[in-house]
């Protein structure tokens, strides 16, 4: 994805050293679900014709199935395997993604540590007495970088496919809640029943000589997933995640070091990707083709009058608040105090009063 690294780098000029990372013993939900695997305390089930462990991995990891998003680019070291006719699905909560490839031997599962960031780890998709995650540093070769903001993360990325699925990566971007819809989704399957925006979605580059110019593909009939969708809600929901999560890592990060206009310009950062600042408007209401949305807001909190973070507006923009849930998250709290004063102190500049009604409800420690 070289254009979007190189603009990226410009802003993010180097990697934040790895070394505490490395020697870590992590407190991430995968972390707690192997130690407890080498326990005997819990099992995987394991499940014929070919999904094998994943519906009990996600009911573990408490990921509710509609999540699912399909990307058909070969963007995985699973590449050989993936393509328009089999892709990878991607199934995410708040803190994991699994992907999960029909006919692949590992499950490739992404968690994230509040203070580390993002750990990497496969796990064998074949029946196993004990079966037990793998912890894959390879896998920082392309989410260390500038496309994670210099720290162990996670990204969604558009690109222009060919017709085996392989991404033509001068042309590559990194994508979130910011990206005009008509950048958005290249190499990737979307669904949706109504309000489907001009993206490069479901489409595919097959003539060389033209490798930016897209033909769409046929509908993807999902058989041999856990759900027959690629929703759009849901999509959408995990380029805004992912940013979010990258930015609370790199802030707890530099916290470490002490690097005060570093910090402060993280803190700026994070404050106005929180607040949904240049959030790339919808043209007409959407509604996605599974259940996400209606599950996902039902998760909550709520305030006295019912209101949540997570509630969906897809009329004009993706949520109802000018607030992202991701306040919430195990990686905010983990910021240090200091900094999350300071974080609170801008947000009450500038959220509208319900979103600061409902932060002062539902979230301890905001005045």
């Amino acid at each position: 994805m070289i254009r979007a690294f190189l603009i990226l780098a410009q802003i993010y000029p180097g990697n934040l050293p790895l070394g505490h990372y490395l020697d870590a013993t992590l407190d991430d939900p995968v972390a707690h679900l192997d130690r407890r695997l080498a326990a005997g305390a819990v099992t995987l089930q394991f499940r014929a014709g070919g999904l094998g462990y994943l519906p009990s991995l996600l009911e573990h990891l408490q990921i509710n199935p509609d999540s699912q998003a399909l990307v058909f680019s070969k963007t995985s070291f699973q590449a050989t395997l993936i393509g328009p006719r089999n892709p990878r699905a991607i199934y995410f909560n708040d803190s994991v993604a699994v992907g999960f490839v029909p006919g692949g031997t590992v499950m490739e599962v992404a968690a994230l540590d509040p203070e580390e960031g993002v750990a990497f780890y496969t796990l064998e998709n074949r029946a196993s007495n004990q079966p037990r995650f793998a912890r894959r540093e390879v896998c920082l070769s392309c989410h260390h970088g500038p496309a994670t903001l210099g720290v162990p993360g996670i990204f969604v990325g558009s690109v222009y496919p060919d017709s085996a699925g392989v991404p033509q990566r001068r042309a590559a971007i990194i994508t979130d809640h910011r990206t005009p819809f008509r950048e958005r989704w290249g190499g990737w399957y979307v669904d949706a029943t109504r309000g489907h925006p001009k993206d490069r979605s479901n489409a595919v580059a097959s003539d060389p000589a033209e490798p930016e110019t897209l033909e769409p593909l046929p509908q993807f009939r999902a058989a041999g997933y856990l759900a027959p969708h690629s929703d759009m809600v849901a999509l959408m929901t995990f380029e805004h995640q992912t940013h979010m999560t990258n930015l609370l890592t790199r802030l707890n990060w530099l916290a470490r070091t002490g690097e005060a206009s570093a910090i402060d310009g993280a803190i700026r950062e994070a404050v106005a990707y929180l607040t949904f600042e240049g959030e790339a408007p919808l043209v007409e209401p959407l509604e996605g083709a599974s259940t996400f949305a209606k599950t996902f807001a039902q998760r909550g909190p709520r305030d006295r009058q019912g209101r949540s973070l997570r509630d969906f507006d897809l009329k004009t923009r993706l949520f109802r608040y000018a607030l992202s849930y991701m306040i919430y998250s195990e990686a905010f709290d983990a910021l240090p105090e200091a900094i999350r004063r300071q974080i609170y102190r801008a947000l009450r500049g500038r959220l509208p009063a319900d979103a600061l009604q409902i932060l002062r409800e539902t979230k301890a420690g905001v005045s």
